[in-house]
């Protein structure tokens, strides 16, 4: 199998690496010079789109030359690790991909680590050095300080280096040397990542690393195979990692990459990375073998969820108004569904069976989950994300995940993100400055200060910081922390909310919704001035009298509401609130809307 490689790209969000694919993808004739193809072709999901950053796998394969590289474009972002770590098993070697300004990042760190562990050498690609504020030697040093740090070998330290801008379409060996192509970076990863090791005479098997649902060919498995020669209906059994036998059945499609597509073959050998389908309870890390293979390949462990939050049915006055999913059963089934195919989210059914508890790796990968969902007709209700505790199995003592926290502000910031951290128990580990500027700043913080962090971080680094999270340990129990938001503005009445009254509410607190809007009773429509909850009727309309007003009266103007993302509701709630989602609003309520049950089980807090 000389010429085949198998190459894994590892970057840290935005660092650039599908525009590279992208760059990979021209350069090798994938495309043709007229084909019209959209930028960031490799991020083919809407919200992939949207928030520009991959929250999938995806492998493609390009041809240069008479080699064929199977390239897999990773997801950078610490909540979809689920994904990079099984990724890792499929290839010989890694790209990391590293802003020449920025520097190597936690999930950088995250990810390294697991492919160094794994014995893969990194080939070194300085992106973005192009840049004006680019930092590429400083950045060569940090790279080989954080290898040291992840105990990488000789052979690993010893890593070939390229700097490129991904934009521009070029990579060169040396800053000096001419910019015109990406040439040398496909020389680099031909010359530097070794073919794959075919035992083509020993029986088929292949790990299956990711897991998809085609709606002609059911469910489709992605994996590399590691022995033998798969042929199209030949038999096969699947066997878990105890090694008991799931299935049996026979490879009714088998399919390679061929740049952005999956095209039907015959037959695959050793060493290739394939999809194939036929076979109906195999999920991720299952073996699919020859009828004679008794022993299963081992897999990665997963790093455990460490979020967790109720999916419910709603059952608002409104429910089944915008949605056509509205069952337990169907919001079941999703859930489900979705646990097969991604193995860093666990569900846990209520002995009610009406509610759900869905644990993942955090916010951003269960506000894409809830969003997801939303889009395909689901209306539910779900829960402010807690974090998953464990105990000491010798002491007995509560254990909270803790998250090792990389902030990079502007110097004039670095004050009120140390106090707001300080807060929420952040311990500070470094503190240095990053050139241009900025300051980078370490932290280790409970999972649960963070919930509902990034919003105010934001708004405190007026949109200029950068924070990066990975989780880091369990620890003890930290002690409390405060409460940082006031009480809310909770709707009394139901019907459609009127001018007159929000007008009179806005020395009140701020709020979350427009005159016209539908509203119930329970329902939050704002923030209060004050800690405390308070009831109001925002249906209520002027007075009418017969007596004529000498002048006409002003138009009622209104501040424009807080109008809030999925993620900072989630953030926002309480844990006696929820946010109540469909596909065509987001909105806040209390969990129980009647104002007497809110009353009664108060006093019983108290």
């Amino acid at each position: 199998m000389t010429n085949l490689r198998n190459i894994a790209i590892i970057a840290h969000v935005d660092h650039g690496k599908t525009t590279l694919v992208d760059a990979l993808f021209r350069q090798s004739g994938t495309f043709r010079e007229n084909q019209i193809v959209a930028e960031r072709a490799m991020d083919s999901n809407d919200l992939e789109r949207e928030r520009g950053i991959t929250i999938l796998a995806k492998c493609t394969s390009i041809q240069w030359e008479d080699v064929r590289l199977n390239i897999v474009d990773t997801p950078g972002h610490a909540d979809f690790g689920g994904e990079v770590e099984r990724i890792l098993s499929m290839v010989d070697g890694v790209l990391l991909l590293v802003d020449a300004a920025e520097g190597p990042m936690p999930q950088t760190k995250f990810v390294m680590m697991k492919a160094l562990k794994l014995g893969l050498r990194p080939i070194v690609v300085i992106n973005k050095a192009d840049r004006p504020d680019s930092r590429a030697d400083d950045v060569v040093n940090e790279i080989f300080d954080l290898f040291v740090a992840l105990d990488a070998n000789e052979k690993q330290l010893d890593f070939p280096l390229l700097f490129a801008s991904a934009k521009q379409g070029w990579a060169v060996r040396d800053l000096k040397d001419t910019r015109d192509s990406l040439a040398p970076l496909f020389e680099a990863i031909i010359e530097h990542v070794p073919a794959p090791q075919a035992q083509l005479d020993s029986p088929f098997s292949m790990l299956v690393t990711t897991l998809e649902a085609d709606p002609y060919l059911g469910r489709v498995l992605t994996g590399r195979i590691q022995t033998g020669v798969a042929h199209l209906n030949m038999p096969v059994k699947t066997l878990n990692q105890s090694g008991e036998t799931i299935e049996t059945a026979r490879l009714t499609k088998i399919m390679a990459f061929r740049g952005l597509k999956r095209e039907p073959i015959e037959e695959a050998a050793a060493g290739d990375i394939i999809a194939v389908a036929g076979l109906e309870n195999t999920t991720v890390s299952d073996t699919i073998c020859a009828p004679e293979v008794n022993e299963p390949i081992p897999s990665l462990p997963v790093d455990p969820p460490t979020l967790v939050m109720t999916f419910c049915i709603n059952d608002s006055p409104l429910a089944g108004r915008e949605g056509k999913k509205v069952t337990s059963r169907m919001i079941r089934d999703r859930l489900f569904r979705e646990a097969e195919s991604n193995v860093a989210i666990q569900i846990k059914e209520s002995a009610e069976k009406d509610s759900f508890e869905v644990a993942g790796r955090g916010e951003l990968q269960l506000g894409i989950l809830i969003e997801t969902m939303r889009r395909e007709g689901f209306e539910l209700s779900v829960s402010r994300p807690r974090v998953v505790y464990k105990n000491d199995p010798e002491t007995g003592q509560r254990l909270e995940p803790i998250e090792e926290i990389q902030i990079d502000v502007d110097e004039e910031f670095s004050g009120i993100v140390v106090e707001k951290m300080g807060f929420r128990k952040g311990e500070m580990r470094d503190m240095r400055p990053s050139g241009g500027g900025k300051t980078r700043i370490t932290f280790l913080t409970p999972a649960r200060g963070l919930v509902g962090y990034q919003g105010e971080f934001m708004t405190d680094t007026r949109g200029t910081g950068v924070m990066s999270r990975i989780f880091h340990s369990y620890t003890p129990y930290k002690g409390s922390i405060s409460k940082q938001r006031n009480g809310v503005l909770i709707s009394t009445d139901t019907g459609k909310a009127v001018s007159y009254a929000l007008s009179n509410l806005e020395d009140r607190g701020i709020l979350f919704i427009n005159p016209g809007d539908e509203v119930y009773s329970g329902m939050i429509i704002g923030e209060n001035n004050r800690s405390q909850d308070l009831e109001v009727n925002p249906l209520k309309a002027k007075q009418l009298t017969n007596v004529r007003a000498s002048g006409k009266d002003d138009a009622i103007r209104l501040t424009p509401p807080r109008s809030m993302t999925l993620e900072q509701a989630m953030s926002y709630i309480e844990d006696d609130e929820l946010v109540e989602v469909t596909p065509s609003n987001i909105r806040l309520r209390k969990r129980y809307l009647d104002p007497n049950e809110r009353k009664r089980l108060s006093r019983q807090k108290d």
